[in-house]
């Protein structure tokens, strides 16, 4: 369930912190949330998709680390991604 190149660029021109920023940890956060959120709804159908379950796991596990290293390097810019993808600081 890859995020097709238009879903991508919009996440990136929202998240972006200039032209052509796409390895900030805000739009890896928000591409990775995007991606949560549609095997989310994959799961909810096919419940015994084991491989995609561990899938989801990494890409959580993943993410909660992005969103560590971003609280704790720059606490604002940390809750203000928390806040716009649905994240607890």
């Amino acid at each position: 369930m890859p995020l097709t190149s238009d879903e991508k660029k919009n996440i990136i021109n929202k998240y972006a912190k200039g032209k052509g920023d796409t390895g900030s940890p805000e739009v890896q956060i928000a591409l990775l949330t995007s991606q949560i959120q549609k095997l989310t709804e994959h799961l909810k159908i096919h419940q015994k998709d084991t491989h995609s379950r561990r899938g989801l796991l990494n890409m959580l596990s993943k993410r909660r680390r992005l969103f560590n290293f971003l609280t704790r390097m720059d606490k604002i810019r940390g809750e203000e991604i928390g806040k716009e993808v649905g994240m607890a600081a």
